[in-house]
C-alpha cells in the first residue's frame, strides 16, 4: 500500500518528461496528448496537468528574460457572425503563413460545446488544407460543461502549442455574447470579422465588440459584393469614430479582403505585423501579456469553485429543484443562489469536520 503511489508517482513524472520532450522537438501527437491532459476532469491526470504546465511557463518565462518580447509568440483572437467566413478567412490566412514559414495553430472557443458536447468550430472538415498542412495544427473547442471551463483549457492550449514551437495562435470564437470577451482577454490582437451587408449589421453590433477590437476585417470583397464590402468599411471607419479608442499607441483600421481569392490577406497580414510593432515600442505588448495571466488566474479560480460547487454531495439534485423553482416564480433566482451557497458552505463544513 506504501510502495503504490511511489510507482504512480514515476510514472506520472515519465508521462511529463516524455510530453515535455516531444513538446520541445515540436511534434504534433505531442501536443495533441498535452492538450488532452490539459483537458481532463481526472485527478491524478490534473496533477500532471499542472506539472507539465508549470515547466512549460517556466521554460517560457527563461527564454523571455533572454530575449525579450522576441520570444513571444503572437496571439490572435478572431469574432464574427456566422457567415462571415472565418473559416475560408482562418484556411487562406493560415497556408499563406505556413509558405511563409511559420507555423499556425487555430483553437476554437465554441460557447455551443458547453450545452451540446460537440463543437461548430475546429472542425477540420472546414479547412482541408491547413488540416494537412505539416506546419499547421487545428484543435476543436472542449466540451467542459461551462464557458468558463472551455476558456480555461484554450488558455492552457495556448502555452502548450507556443512550447511546440507555434509562431501564431489563432483562437476563434463564434461570437454570440461572452465568448469574445473570454478571447480578447488571451490574445495580443483580437480581430472582428464580419460579411458586406446593409446598415443594420451595423446597427445590430455590439458596442462592446467594437470597443474591443484592434481590427476591423470586411470579408468576401470580391465580385458583386464590392460596393456593398466598400459601404461597410466607410460605415465602419465612421462609427469607430464615436468609440473610446483601446489604446492610444494604435487606430483600429477597418481592412476589406477576400478570402475567396486571397485578395487583400498579405497586407493584412502587414497591418497586424504593425499592430505588434506599435505593441511593442510602447512596452504595451509585455503589459497585455500579465494581464492575460491575472484574466488566467481569474478564470482559474471560478472554474475551480463552480467545479467544489458541482462536487458538493446531492448538489446537482438541489440545483435541479432549485432551476424549477425560479422558473415556476416561487422564488427569486438571488434568493435560490444564497440557498445553493449556503448548502455548499454547509457541505464543505461537514467534510471539514469529518476529516478532523
Amino acid at each position: 500500500m506504501t510502495r503504490r503511489p511511489l510507482i504512480n508517482s514515476r510514472a506520472e513524472d515519465r508521462t511529463v518528461q516524455r510530453l515535455l520532450k516531444g513538446l520541445r522537438s515540436g511534434q504534433r501527437a505531442s501536443l495533441a496528448e498535452s492538450i488532452t491532459l490539459v483537458e481532463t476532469s481526472h485527478p491524478k491526470k490534473k496533477i500532471q496537468a499542472k506539472q507539465l504546465l508549470t515547466q512549460v511557463l517556466h521554460q517560457a518565462k527563461r527564454s523571455q528574460s533572454v530575449q525579450g518580447t522576441k520570444a513571444l509568440k503572437f496571439r490572435i483572437g478572431l469574432s464574427g457572425p456566422p457567415g462571415a467566413g472565418k473559416s475560408t478567412f482562418i484556411e487562406n490566412l493560415g497556408t499563406f503563413l505556413t509558405s511563409k514559414g511559420l507555423k499556425v495553430a487555430v483553437l476554437a472557443v465554441d460557447p455551443s460545446s458547453v450545452s451540446t458536447g460537440g463543437s461548430l468550430l475546429g472542425d477540420k472538415t472546414r479547412m482541408p488544407e491547413l488540416s494537412r498542412d505539416m506546419n499547421a495544427y487545428i484543435r476543436p473547442s472542449p466540451a467542459r460543461g461551462h464557458l468558463g471551463g472551455v476558456t480555461r483549457s484554450t488558455n492552457e492550449a495556448i502555452v502548450l502549442c507556443e512550447a511546440a514551437h507555434y509562431d501564431v495562435i489563432i483562437v476563434e470564437t463564434i461570437g454570440v455574447g461572452q465568448s469574445e470577451f473570454s478571447v480578447a482577454d488571451m490574445v495580443d490582437l483580437f480581430a472582428l470579422i464580419i460579411p458586406p451587408g446593409g446598415g443594420d449589421e451595423l446597427q445590430g453590433l455590439k458596442r462592446g465588440i467594437m470597443e474591443m477590437s484592434d481590427l476591423i476585417i470586411i470579408n468576401k470583397s470580391d465580385g458583386d459584393l464590392v460596393p456593398a464590402a466598400m459601404r461597410m468599411q466607410y460605415e465602419y471607419i465612421s462609427a469607430l469614430k464615436y468609440i473610446r479608442p483601446k489604446t492610444q499607441h494604435w487606430s483600429t483600421p477597418v481592412k476589406r479582403i477576400s478570402s475567396l481569392t486571397g485578395e487583400g490577406i498579405p497586407e493584412l497580414w502587414n497591418l497586424i505585423l504593425k499592430h505588434r510593432t506599435a505593441m511593442e515600442e510602447s512596452r504595451e505588448f509585455e503589459s497585455r501579456r500579465r494581464l492575460q495571466q491575472r484574466a488566467w488566474l481569474w478564470t482559474h479560480l471560478k472554474d475551480n469553485l463552480m467545479s467544489s460547487f458541482m462536487a458538493a454531495p446531492n448538489m446537482k439534485n438541489i440545483l435541479k429543484d432549485m432551476e424549477e423553482e425560479v422558473m415556476k416564480g416561487t422564488i427569486s433566482p438571488g434568493d435560490a443562489a444564497d440557498v445553493l451557497l449556503q448548502q455548499h458552505l454547509q457541505a464543505l463544513h461537514q467534510a471539514q469536520q469529518h476529516k478532523s
